[in-house]
């Protein structure tokens, strides 16, 4: 048996030479590393990036050097006088446009080096109340905005404020020391206003605001005003009033003798008379009276009462002295259509308030007929200050005379409108429009657009008898063809018209003249109402006059809203 010497192993087994195959190993996941060997870095790399490092700490610090110790006092002394504003950037105000997108408002470069644009007014009359005017955005002595935006304070400026006033926007400014500006950087852009189209003809609108002026300065009338109104969908083509104030002088601010003057001025030229002004409105409610009669059943419209120029009713207190209602004349005998077109005091005092054998209304009939026609009631136009007017009732002579008990003579003045009667010229225009339509509801409007205002897209009508409004509409031709409204009576035209003298003032020494009613005649479109407003009771010029002559102007410069029934 041979022995054998186990030879020892007298190095070590280097790595490569353990993965000598390795790549013949299918089971290595090479994307692991597996079966590759795996290698130092080098210590010239690692020397490599040292000094990188190395060099880069060191331009760090030399440039925190020069930012620190060289240029530290320069750049801080830069630092404290530069500073960073937040300025208000302004928002455009919608323009106005009427109807035929003729301009009414506009902007233009504020030459006061002010930050927001100039309002500016056309230059024409009878669009003060109608636009009304605005307040400025105003800033204190510091040159801070507190009051960052317009601000409308009558009329449409009022009425469509946020609508026309868009939305301000926002600019970072770095100014130095100087206040010179150095940079700006829009943070959020401005929002312009809407633009809005209206329902008035500017033409129109200046021309019945001189009628008005001009007849009112000739007859010694305090003021005056006058509206026309579309009788299907209630857009008002003319609302003017005189006297009124230049919205660019209230907007301006700076004129002061003149706005002194309208604050002095007895005659109120701040008054929107249209829609703010309460007036005894006498005859023209009578139509609406007419109405009520023949729907309750109270007279039939063919017979006939006898006016002899007054009413005489005894007096239960003092039987020696009977109390007389007076008519503007002897009539004789005269039927509603006939009543209507002379304005009767006395038919329209018996079948208000009862007479004889003849039945009256009674004064809670009427109250709920000039109702229906919106007496008494606001319209809901889209302009501010619209008041409602005031319907004399048993309960209102209770609280407005300590007590007192209603009577007989009361319903009787109540019928041709005095005693306690007060109306908006609005208030009239709308109820005739509303006979001249038989009976459609209409809601006023100024603004055209259908996204903002009520286009009276739910038709609602009065439930009455078509025929009582037929009546009507023929005692108010009447009244144009041979009764009191015969300056109507024009070629070019059929107009329908309803006139009213309204007693007012201490003893009666004053009259408010009224028209109103509706054209052309068969065709209805527009309704129209004219009041001047306290000239002396002896006065014998009235409110038909500016009418006429507006239609007679309108013959010739606007003939597309005069489709004759001819």
């Amino acid at each position: 048996m041979s022995l054998k010497k186990k030879r020892k192993w007298n190095y070590e087994i280097e790595p490569d030479e353990i993965f000598l195959d390795s790549h013949n190993s299918p089971q290595f996941d090479v994307q692991q590393l597996e079966g590759k060997i795996e290698k130092p870095i080098s210590k010239r790399t690692i020397v490599f990036l040292g000094l990188s490092f190395i060099m880069i700490g060191l331009i760090f610090i030399a440039r925190v050097w020069n930012f620190q110790i060289k240029k530290g006092e320069a750049y801080f002394e830069k630092s404290e006088n530069i500073s960073l504003e937040h300025k208000m950037i302004f928002s455009e105000r919608g323009l106005i446009y009427d109807r035929n997108n003729i301009p009414l408002v506009w902007n233009v470069i504020n030459t006061e080096n002010e930050p927001f644009s100039k309002r500016i007014y056309i230059r024409k009359n009878g669009f003060g109340h109608l636009l009304g005017y605005i307040s400025y955005p105003l800033k204190d002595k510091d040159g801070f905005y507190w009051q960052n935006e317009f601000v409308g304070k009558d009329g449409l400026e009022k009425q469509y404020n946020s609508f026309l006033n868009g939305k301000n926007g926002l600019k970072l400014i770095e100014v130095n020391v100087k206040g010179e500006i150095q940079s700006e950087n829009v943070v959020e852009p401005a929002e312009s206003g809407q633009n809005a189209i209206i329902s008035i003809d500017s033409r129109i609108q200046n021309e019945m605001y001189e009628l008005i002026r001009k007849w009112t300065d000739l007859a010694s009338f305090e003021g005056g005003t006058g509206i026309i109104l579309d009788v299907e969908n209630g857009e008002v083509l003319a609302m003017a009033n005189f006297p009124e104030y230049d919205p660019q002088v209230l907007t301006e601010a700076n004129e002061r003798e003149i706005i002194a003057s309208y604050v002095s001025d007895k005659r109120k030229p701040f008054l929107n008379r249209s829609l703010s002004g309460l007036y005894t409105p006498g005859s023209v409610v009578k139509p609406f009276i007419a109405i009520g009669a023949l729907n309750e059943g109270i007279v039939d419209p063919l017979k006939k009462i006898l006016s002899t120029g007054s009413l005489t009713v005894p007096n239960p207190y003092f039987p020696d002295k009977p109390q007389v209602f007076h008519d503007n004349k002897a009539h004789g005998w005269v039927d509603m259509r006939r009543a209507l077109a002379v304005s009767s005091n006395v038919y329209f005092y018996e079948i208000g308030g009862g007479f004889e054998e003849q039945s009256g209304l009674g004064i809670l009939n009427i109250e709920k007929y000039v109702k229906l026609f919106g007496l008494g009631e606001k319209s809901g136009i889209d302009l501010p200050g619209e008041i409602a007017g005031i319907i004399p009732s048993p309960e209102w002579k209770l609280k407005a005379f300590n007590g007192d008990s209603w009577r007989v003579g009361d319903t009787y003045n109540t019928s041709i409108g005095q005693y306690g009667f007060q109306v908006t010229p609005l208030e009239i225009v709308r109820g005739i429009s509303q006979i001249a339509n038989n009976g459609k509801i209409i809601k006023p409007k100024i603004l055209l657009d259908q996204n903002i205002i009520d286009t009276n897209s739910n038709e609602e009508y009065i439930d009455l008898n078509q025929y009582f409004f037929q009546i009507v509409k023929e005692g108010m031709r009447q009244a144009v063809t041979d009764g009191t409204a015969t300056r109507l009576n024009l070629p070019f035209i059929k107009v329908a018209a309803k006139t009213g003298t309204a007693q007012v003032g201490a003893k009666r020494k004053f009259m408010n003249s009224w028209v109103s009613g509706f054209f052309p005649l068969d065709s209805p479109k527009y309704a129209f109402v004219v009041m001047l407003e306290s000239a002396p009771s002896t006065n014998t010029i009235g409110a038909t006059n500016v009418m006429a002559d507006l239609l007679e102007w309108m013959n010739l410069n606007t003939p597309e809203y005069l489709v004759s029934s001819i």
